[in-house]
């Protein structure tokens, strides 16, 4: 880097005008070429630190969210240089194109915009679409491209609707460590009514002021689903199953919750998880209490009772307006409202004891080894796994 640096220096203290015009010419066209393998390269960089999550020591989501903070890049333009990085890996025949100077990086955009449509077709047909951005000018390569795409899009088309119907399926399963597999072919109505729903998800977080979310697709589509489904439980107008409202159900024992070791906590349908998942999902609850006589006898079953009530959480609300991690302002209809000091550790359920987090930055907070939250003062403040303070990056 510091004879790059060097060769950048000497180009700087050239006098141009004093310089004859085949050597202006010569040194744009090399300049030219090495910005593209430069880029290349930052490119190649930047989905390392994806895969690595090396953008996570700062508690930033997402390696978008760390280049748009960091280097002052637009959030649009910071997307999308994530994105055309991640699908570079999986472009073998572009990406040799590229190094050996037969594409452009706007060559790139246009490829990797038509893999978008259906990547698995692209892996297909990519070396013929690399053919035609090596000849092609950049306006007659968007109009393959776009013919391309709509060529995918028919072939799609054109079995009819009832076949397609037919294939419609949904497989929801839980495998190893909890994890819920999701599988299927929904017909095309539906399939419509899920990606419009999605995508008022999606749109809604990056509309958010200060946006700091740019998981990858597939990720922000889970936790949009997620979110999607927490909202449908939380409504009003939820039909009753066996006399209740359906709701998310963790067991938990008494030394779980408490933060003792040895504590077992399982949810109804993916069964055991970490007694600290508990505790997160307790914060902001319903809880009843059940006291057992032995291993598998109730003895005492309480009332369901609220353990943030609507006033004080309402409070919180006016208070903190957003997530308090910093440079986090999801709404509050997306947060929790987090105790500090947990109620099972005798932590009161008051304004002061009180932080709204978003579920993520929730999670963060909750997970072992990671970020620390405490009240100096009455004020919040974030502390690293190493123990160093992670100052409030919202603006003056």
């Amino acid at each position: 880097m510091s004879e790059l640096r060097s060769a950048v220096e000497a180009l700087r203290s050239e006098t141009l005008p004093d310089l004859p015009d085949a050597q202006i010419e010569e040194d744009f066209a090399e300049l030219q070429r090495t910005l593209e393998l430069l880029e290349v390269e930052r490119l190649r960089r930047l989905a390392e630190i994806e895969r690595r999550r090396i953008f996570e020591r700062d508690g930033y989501l997402s390696a978008a969210s760390w280049l748009a903070t960091t280097y002052k890049v637009s959030w649009g333009t910071a997307r999308d240089h994530v994105r055309i990085a991640r699908a570079l890996e999986e472009m073998p025949a572009t990406r040799r194109a590229l190094d050996e100077g037969e594409l452009s990086m706007s060559a790139v955009r246009v490829l990797v915009a038509a893999r978008d449509a259906d990547p698995s077709a692209f892996l297909r047909c990519e070396t013929e679409l690399v053919e035609a951005a090596r000849i092609h000018s950049m306006h007659d390569l968007q109009r393959v491209a776009a013919y391309w795409r709509q060529a995918v899009e028919r072939e799609r088309a054109a079995e009819g609707d009832d076949m397609l119907r037919q294939r419609r399926r949904l497989h929801a399963s839980v495998s190893f460590l909890g994890m819920v597999r999701v599988d299927g072919d929904l017909d095309p109505e539906t399939g419509e009514t899920l990606l419009t729903v999605l995508r008022a998800v999606l749109d809604a977080e990056s509309r958010s002021r200060g946006e700091d979310d740019d998981r990858t697709p597939a990720q922000r589509r889970a936790d949009a689903l997620g979110e999607i489904c927490r909202q449908w439980l939380d409504g009003s107008e939820r039909p009753t199953v066996a006399g209740e409202r359906p709701h998310v159900t963790v067991t938990v024992g008494a030394e779980a919750i408490q933060g003792a070791s040895g504590g077992t906590s399982e949810l109804d349908h993916v069964g055991p998880v970490h007694p600290e998942a508990a505790r997160r999902l307790a914060c902001d609850a319903s809880v009843m209490r059940v006291v057992m006589a032995g291993r598998s006898e109730p003895l005492d079953v309480g009332r369901r009772t609220s353990v943030v009530p609507p006033a004080i959480r309402r409070a919180v609300i006016v208070r903190d307006h957003h997530c308090r991690f910093p440079g986090c302002d999801r709404p509050h209809t997306w947060c929790d409202a987090h105790h500090v000091v947990h109620w099972a550790d005798g932590g009161p359920t008051a304004l002061p004891n009180l932080v709204l987090l978003c579920r993520r930055h929730h999670r963060m907070v909750h997970q072992a080894g990671g970020f620390r939250l405490e009240l100096e003062e009455g004020r919040p403040v974030f502390r690293r796994p190493d123990g160093s303070v992670l100052e409030d990056r919202a603006p003056p």
